[in-house]
C-alpha cells in the first residue's frame, strides 16, 4: 500500500508500488497463495508485517481496503502492530478501526489478531483524512 506519510528515495517509491498490487490481492486468512508470498518476501521487514496484518484484517472485514495511520501512527515491534488509528473501506463507506495482530518471525502466518470496529467516517471528511471512493 502506498503510504501517505513521507518517504525517501526512489526504493521506498517500488516498495509503495508492490504494497499497493499486494493490497489488491484477494487472499484467505489462513493460506496466502504464492504470488502473496513472493511479494511479501521482496518487502522490507516493516512492510511484511504491516502487508501481512493489512491483508488480515481485510479478510476479516471483508474489507477492500485497509489503512493503519489515518489517525494515528501504529506501535510496532519486530512481529506485532497495534493500529489504534486505522481505517477500512467496505461497500464504499470508510470505517474506524482498531486493531493489534501479531505474526511469525517471517510474517506469513497471523498468531494473534484482534480488531474492533469504529463509526463511519463521514464522506466530507475524506479529504481531510486522504481517503478516497
Amino acid at each position: 500500500m502506498a503510504k501517505l506519510l513521507p518517504q525517501k528515495g526512489p526504493a521506498l517509491f517500488k516498495s509503495g508500488l508492490a504494497l499497493f498490487a499486494l493490497c489488491t490481492l484477494s487472499t484467505h486468512v489462513l493460506a496466502l497463495d504464492s504470488r502473496t508470498i513472493t511479494q511479501i518476501k521482496k518487502l522490507m521487514p516493516v512492510d511484511q508485517l504491516d502487508q501481512r496484518c493489512d491483508i488480515e484484517a481485510m479478510d476479516r472485514l471483508q474489507a477492500d481496503k485497509v489503512i493503519s495511520y489515518t489517525f494515528a501512527h501504529p506501535k510496532r515491534t519486530a512481529v506485532h502492530v497495534d493500529a489504534n488509528g486505522a481505517v477500512f473501506r467496505r461497500n464504499g463507506n470508510w470505517y474506524r478501526l482498531s486493531y493489534a495482530c501479531t505474526t511469525s518471525p517471517d510474517h506469513l502466518s497471523i498468531v494473534a489478531f484482534t480488531f474492533k470496529r469504529g463509526t463511519v467516517i463521514a464522506h466530507k471528511d475524506w479529504t481531510r483524512y486522504y481517503l478516497y471512493p
